[in-house]
């Protein structure tokens, strides 16, 4: 297969599978300027599946930069407005939306932690509504990758600069599965595995977790009426779609007061255009007491202050260490791949798609149910071969769900 047959694949891949279009279905599409030609291609696919309208909105990360480095300090605390009721407009008209993410995970070095925080709240508050439909699932909205030259450079130093983009891409292709035959059908077989995993969760109706590895030992208590789900949603018109591609987890919500200990991450966070590394976060009842990291504390810690539910976790995602794309023995620094390669958490929002009943409710609703509310959703790595998980079912017996990085069943 050439890698033109490839690119179409991929992009057939995102519009079929990824967003499931629609007819007559809107579609908006963010990304940056770096994916132009691969973004017109996306495009095209999703007429011909037929989508009613597709707009585009082009970040760009030289202008993004020089935002941050000599805008006025009031603009970071504004959010546009128009950027807000496009998204509103969106899901009023039952659209779909794709991230087409090719950012540098070192744009924003440098950057003051506090003009990240302060414009990271403001689009927050802006985008409430907006985050509570992707949340909620009640549109249809995937995130999917293409290569950089800086990302591309940041993940294949070693190799000639000229031999980087290529590599990326190649790698990207593997773990998406395209061309390994039919890409529709190869998801098809995918995530029925993965459903299949979830379900067998869902029978066992655990209590509790314990999850123990080097630097590792935590407890996570899960919510009554929990749901493990895979990668495969459902919007509110019961349209599937998925939101990640790739992806290779099976998640669920822990209760927000139950967890306590501490958990080391494994793989780097690249988090707002900066690298948090090497860093350990210490949980009672459900929230940070203590964060410690060699790179990036200043802004880990920021990001844990960002509202009340940031100091507490809203997901547990179990994925098993020899993943395809943590058999690749690559680091992506791109949380969309990463969080693929190993079990992870994430600080902030719960998805309220992951207790019964609790789809649609207000934050006070959701917080009765044991959820936790925040505007921000930030997954990290702590999966490893050496990680054992074990399981506290209602009756108290305690078994295992995973041995040294694997499922125990």
């Amino acid at each position: 297969m050439s890698f033109q047959q490839k690119l179409e694949e991929y992009a057939e891949l995102i519009v079929k599978v990824g967003l499931n279009i629609q007819k007559n279905q809107p579609l908006l599409i963010n990304t940056t300027t770096e994916t132009i030609e691969f973004t017109r291609l996306v495009v095209k696919k999703a007429y011909e599946a037929g989508a009613k309208r597709v707009d585009v909105n082009y970040s760009d990360g030289p202008n993004t930069r020089s935002f941050y480095d000599l805008a006025p300090d009031e603009a970071f605390h504004e959010f546009p407005k128009w950027a807000a009721m496009q998204r509103d407009e969106l899901i009023e008209n039952k659209g779909a939306l794709l991230w087409i993410d090719a950012e540098n995970p070192d744009l924003l070095e440098g950057v003051s932690v506090e003009k990240i925080s302060n414009f990271h709240k403001a689009s927050g508050k802006a985008l409430e509504n907006y985050r509570k439909a992707v949340m909620n699932d009640v549109i249809t909205w995937s995130i999917i990758a293409m290569p950089s030259e800086k990302w591309a450079a940041k993940v294949f130093p070693q190799l000639p600069e000229e031999e980087q983009m290529q590599a990326l891409w190649e790698l990207i292709f593997k773990v998406v599965r395209i061309g390994e035959g039919t890409a529709v059908q190869q998801w098809k077989e995918h995530i029925e595995n993965l459903e299949s995993r979830a379900s067998l969760l869902n029978a066992k109706r655990y209590k509790k977790l314990h999850y123990i590895a080097e630097g590792t030992d935590i407890q996570v208590e899960l919510p009554k009426g929990h749901i493990w789900m895979s990668g495969a949603s459902k919007n509110e018109q019961s349209v599937p779609f998925i939101a990640n591609m790739p992806t290779e987890e099976v998640y669920t919500a822990p209760l927000k007061t139950g967890v306590n200990g501490y958990v080391k991450n494994t793989k780097p966070l690249a988090y707002k255009g900066n690298v948090i590394d090497n860093f350990t976060l210490t949980f009672e009842n459900g929230a940070i007491t203590k964060v410690e990291a060699a790179t990036g504390e200043e802004l880990l810690k920021e990001l844990t202050q960002t509202d009340e539910g940031a100091k507490y976790l809203g997901e547990i995602a179990l994925v098993p260490h020899e993943s395809p794309i943590s058999a690749s023995n690559v680091l992506f620094f791109n949380t969309l791949f990463d969080e693929n390669a190993s079990n992870h958490f994430a600080i902030g929002e719960a998805y309220p798609t992951c207790v019964e009943g609790a789809r649609g409710l207000s934050p006070s609703e959701l917080e009765n149910l044991g959820l936790n509310t925040s505007i921000v959703h930030e997954d990290f790595m702590i999966g490893s071969a050496d990680m054992d998980i074990m399981g506290e079912l209602e009756d108290g017996t305690i078994e295992p769900i995973f041995k040294k990085g694997s499922w125990a069943f």
